[in-house]
């Protein structure tokens, strides 16, 4: 027994589990790669300040759940505890953007980290895809991204999900309400933090989870009563595309998600099988972030969606995922003789693309056939004195029990045929 265990409010993905969430990030990324994004990966840390400029001072994420240290070189640095930031820093540096392509269209996926209270759905470490569409700004480009992530959810057989919309109107038409709202949210009684949240993002305050901040939002002025014309017509044609896709959402005017970069369309995929924790991913536009960390103006979109809660609302549906069988054909060797020329024939089967697995460990054959049953293999390969002599192996089906002398010249092509 180990006297090592997993940090608090993280988890170790195991077999066979770890299988279904290697099934959902390929689920989340196929669409993706069929539509012009390609693949990137950044540090697991970054400069804190990229967070605290991207994702926004205000912000639970960079007050309270960021995992920060200093070096030994002195600089100040922070565990990742989003994509979208990264992803942008990392095309600026390369200036992708100045391709002459663009948008810049991107995928990831990866682990993040936040400092957060344990519980079902929500981790201290946490997976992650996501996507990123930089340098254009299309009411097409937003909608594609919700359709994508659509249909990745509806490949993997996820019914229950809803998709939430919203806009959060731009640089024109978001001072006049956020007045407006702050001048309600000073007549609150709310607690000192409130207050000196609502001051740097009144909007943060409309995220608050508290039932007792909650009930005295009713009332609220609403972003929507407050968009500019270019902002309505934008959000307007952003909802005729995800319609016209045969895709559902609801209207929320009161998504504002929990970052600070987003403008105009805002949009989240929640679970109602999920309990409290009922967001899947999650998503907008973020016209402005490049500019905040220090690069051109470069309106973008993106979402990134948890594999670690999709898993849990597949399970709440009682999805059970088609995963491929690790491994289609054991073999057991009985004999030095016969280990030295099964190994091979196994060596020859996966350069032939058949996954197979091999008996280890000088079992006999009691001990490696139940190994054989216990791998999930279709087949197994049984190879003893009098097999070699007669220049055989012998084929068991581990469904039906029937056994067969198979040529050893021929046992590969015979295995490639029942396998399919």
């Amino acid at each position: 027994m180990s006297t090592f265990k997993a940090p608090k409010g993280t988890y170790d993905l195991l077999p066979p589990d770890s299988a279904k969430y290697l099934a959902v990030r390929e689920a989340i990324a196929a669409p993706l790669r069929g539509s012009g994004y390609g693949y990137i990966e950044t540090p697991g840390f970054e400069s804190v300040e990229l967070f605290a400029r991207g994702v926004g001072e205000s912000t639970d994420i960079v007050t309270k759940e960021m995992y920060a240290f200093e070096t030994k070189g002195g600089d100040r640095l922070a565990l990742r505890p989003e994509g979208t930031a990264s992803v942008l820093r990392a095309a600026l540096e390369a200036n992708l953007h100045k391709a002459g392509n663009l948008p810049v269209k991107l995928w990831y996926s990866g682990s993040y980290y936040r400092y957060e209270r344990p519980q079902k759905g929500r981790y201290r470490h946490f997976s992650q895809v996501g996507a990123e569409a930089i340098g254009a700004e299309d009411p097409a480009l937003d909608a594609e991204l919700i359709i994508l992530a659509d249909q990745a959810y509806r490949s993997l057989g996820l019914q229950n999900f809803r998709i939430l919309l919203n806009s959060l109107g731009d640089k024109e038409c978001r001072p006049v309400y956020r007045e407006a709202l702050q001048t309600f949210l000073r007549g609150l009684d709310l607690d000192e933090d409130t207050l000196r949240r609502a001051e740097i993002n009144p909007l943060r305050v409309l995220d608050d989870k508290r039932e007792s901040v909650q009930k005295q939002l009713t009332g609220a002025p609403l972003l929507r009563d407050y968009l500019c014309d270019a902002c309505k017509a934008y959000h307007e044609e952003v909802r005729e595309l995800v319609t016209a896709a045969g895709v559902v959402f609801e209207d929320d005017p009161k998504l504002v998600r929990g970052l600070d970069y987003y403008t105009r369309t805002t949009f989240e995929f929640v679970h109602d099988g999920l309990g409290s924790q009922s967001a899947v991913g999650g998503g907008g536009r973020y016209d402005g972030l490049s500019e905040m960390i220090g690069g051109p103006a470069l309106p973008s979109v993106g979402w990134a969606l948890g594999v670690d809660r999709t898993v849990l609302a597949l399970e709440a549906e009682g999805v059970e995922l088609e995963l491929p069988a690790t491994t289609s054909v054991f073999a057991v060797p009985l004999g030095d003789e016969a280990r030295r020329v099964l190994f091979a024939k196994v060596t020859e089967l996966r350069k032939n693309g058949v996954a197979a697995d091999f008996a280890y460990g000088g079992k006999g054959l009691k001990a490696a056939m139940k190994a054989a049953n216990r791998s999930g293999a279709r087949y197994a390969l049984i190879l003893g004195e009098r097999d070699i002599e007669q220049g055989v192996v012998q084929l068991k089906d581990l469904e039906s029990g029937e056994q067969s002398a198979v040529g050893m010249n021929e046992i590969v092509a015979e295995l490639e045929s029942a396998l399919g």
